[in-house]
C-alpha cells in the first residue's frame, strides 16, 4: 500500500526564526529541516506524495513553499497561510495561484490554537475570509484546541460550501487519558458532512517518552467512528513528531490503529481521502 502523507512541515532557521520553538523540551527540533531530510524516511515508508503545511503566520512562507513544491517531486500540495481577515483576501489567493508552483496550492491554515478568543472562527471578518477560501476552490485546515471545536463546528455549519480539515484530531488530551468533552465535540464537528479529519499529531499529544500505541487507540477509534475512513487521512506531522517518535514509528502506529479496517478503508485513510479532498493531481502522484 502506497501512502500520501497529508501533513508535514519544513523550515529553515537561516531564512527566518520559528518563534514557537522555545524552551528545552523543543530543543530537539530547533534546527533546520528540509525536504532532503524528509525524503529518505518518507520513501522508505512507502510514501509517494505529501502535503506541505504552513508553520508560521508570515506571508512570505507560502510562496516559498509553492516554489519548493514546484521543484520537488515529493510534494503534491501546499496548505499555506494568508490573512483571513484582510479585505483583499480573494486577490491574494488569486495572486498565489499565479506564482511558480501556484497550482500546488490546495488549502489555507491559520494558527487558531493561538487565538485567545475561542469563538475566533465565528467572527464575521473570519467567516468572510473563509468564504473566499471556498470560492477559490481551496480547503481550510483547522489547527484548534479542544475548547475551539464548537466554534469550528459552527463555522462548518455556516459555510457548507467549504471543506474543513481537522488537524491532529483537534489535539485531544491523550497524555492525561481524558476523553470528554473532546470526544463529544469532535463528534459534533464530524456530523457536518463538509468536515474531514487527519490521523496525525497523536504522539505529541501523548506522553512523549512513554507513549504506546494502545494509549492512542481510544482517540483513533473515536475519529474513525465519527468521520469514517472516507473522511480520515494520515499525516506524519514531521518533524514535530520527532519530539516523541521517528517517522517510521509514526507510520507503524497509524498502521496498527487501522489494522482492523478492510483493505479499501485502509487505502482511504492512507491515500485516497487526501487525494480527493486536496484534489491532488494525478501527475503529482
Amino acid at each position: 500500500m502506497t501512502i500520501i502523507d497529508a501533513h508535514h512541515h519544513v523550515w529553515d532557521l537561516a531564512v527566518r526564526d520559528q518563534e514557537w520553538i522555545t524552551g528545552p523540551e523543543l530543543a530537539p527540533i530547533r534546527r533546520t529541516f528540509t525536504l532532503e531530510d524528509l525524503t529518505p524516511d518518507a520513501r522508505a515508508a512507502g510514501v509517494r506524495a505529501t502535503v506541505l503545511v504552513q508553520t508560521v503566520t508570515v506571508a512570505e512562507e507560502t510562496p516559498e513553499f509553492l516554489a519548493l513544491a514546484d521543484s520537488h517531486d515529493l510534494v503534491a500540495g501546499v496548505v499555506g497561510w494568508t490573512d483571513l481577515t484582510a479585505p483583499d483576501i480573494a486577490d491574494t489567493l488569486a495572486a498565489l495561484r499565479e506564482l511558480p508552483g501556484g497550482d500546488r496550492l490546495v488549502g489555507i491554515r491559520h494558527q487558531v490554537q493561538g487565538e485567545p478568543d475561542p469563538q475566533w472562527l465565528l467572527r464575521p471578518d473570519v467567516l468572510r475570509g473563509l468564504a473566499a477560501v471556498a470560492s477559490a476552490g481551496l480547503v481550510y485546515d483547522l489547527v484548534v484546541l479542544p475548547c475551539q471545536l464548537p466554534a469550528a463546528a459552527g463555522a462548518a455549519a455556516r459555510l457548507p460550501e467549504l471543506t474543513f480539515v481537522l488537524d491532529h484530531l483537534g489535539k485531544p488530551p491523550i497524555a492525561s487519558k481524558e476523553m470528554e468533552p473532546w470526544a463529544a465535540d469532535v463528534r459534533a464537528l464530524a456530523a457536518r458532512p463538509n468536515t474531514v479529519c487527519k490521523l496525525s499529531g497523536m504522539v505529541t499529544e501523548a506522553a512523549w517518552s512513554t507513549w504506546t500505541t494502545p494509549d492512542l487507540i481510544p482517540y483513533a477509534d473515536t475519529v474513525l467512528d465519527a468521520f469514517g475512513p472516507g473522511r480520515l487521512m494520515f499525516g506524519s506531522d514531521w518533524p514535530v513528531c520527532r519530539l516523541a517518535a521517528g517517522y517510521a514509528e509514526v507510520v507503524a502506529a497509524a498502521r496498527a490503529l487501522t489494522h482492523r479496517l478492510a483493505d479499501g478503508e485502509r487505502r482511504a485513510v492512507f491515500e485516497t481521502t487526501a487525494s480527493r479532498v486536496y484534489a491532488l493531481r494525478e501527475r503529482d502522484l
